[in-house]
């Protein structure tokens, strides 16, 4: 089924940060719908981010992406080029993310696709890279019903990211966990950013705080599998994750 969609980008305000950009779509109707908050990777909000926003409203959520970098200028509204000169931009960026500030605009986002958008009061999240990292920390903040997580570096390891003061894994598994949203994650076993010892780490951390989750690991798929037109794009990767996603958001979002 094809649904006709809306979608536009906004400026909101973000407590006394200033504002933030944000790219939304939905359903082109009044009908109150579950919202999905959508990481996207190190570039910031590129063109396949936004056309990701829409799949997703295609799929009948309120999609949400919010630049969390705003605070460090405008690139991340616009997206990035993919080039080395702007992943060493990216990573700066990075580097200034703190918790409580990123929790401010996952929330301000969340509220404004309530207040504007008709979004209902369940929600999930959909994350890649970058994204997958802030949509783990989302999940444990936000207490959302459901997220997919895609590849997300850095969750246990400290130093870097919102991997700051100690590994985000070792403060939100237990909230995810008492939080009691349903978490899919999708690794690639040839991930030159997360080996399977993080990949086992993680999967423990949260069996251990009894969170409900489900991890695959694709055989041979590389960091960064999902997008197409990428040298490490993975047809039978994506397909099989998406299918996943679309099950998991219609079974626990509606």
């Amino acid at each position: 089924m094809t649904r006709e969609i809306t979608a536009r980008q906004a400026e909101i305000e973000v407590g006394e940060s200033g504002r933030m950009t944000v790219y939304l779509a939905r359903p082109d109707d009044s009908a109150a719908r579950p919202v999905v908050l959508v990481g996207s990777e190190l570039w910031g909000l590129t063109g396949e981010v936004r056309a990701m926003v829409r799949e997703v409203a295609e799929l009948g959520y309120v999609a949400i992406a919010p630049d969390i970098y705003h605070r460090s200028g405008t690139e991340g509204a616009t997206g990035m080029e993919e080039n080395d000169a702007n992943r060493q931009r990216g990573f700066a960026m990075i580097e200034r993310l703190r918790r409580e500030e990123v929790e401010a605009d996952l929330r301000a986002a969340l509220s404004y696709a309530r207040d504007e958008a008709h979004g209902g009061e369940k929600a999930g999240a959909l994350g890649f890279s970058l994204g997958g990292h802030v949509a783990f920390f989302g999940t444990s903040r936000l207490g959302l019903d459901a997220a997919a997580i895609y590849y997300p570096g850095w969750l246990t390891l400290d130093g870097i990211a919102l991997s700051r003061p100690e590994p985000l894994l070792d403060v939100t598994a237990r909230e995810i966990a008492d939080g009691g949203g349903r978490v899919l994650l999708f690794w690639a076993e040839l991930d030159h950013v997360i080996d399977a010892e993080q990949r086992r780490r993680v999967e423990e951390g949260l069996d251990a705080a009894g969170a409900r989750f489900e991890s695959v690991v694709y055989p041979g798929a590389k960091h960064a599998f999902f997008f197409p037109g990428r040298e490490m794009y993975d047809k039978s990767a994506a397909e099989d994750s998406w299918t996943r996603v679309r099950e998991l958001f219609a079974a626990e979002l509606g």
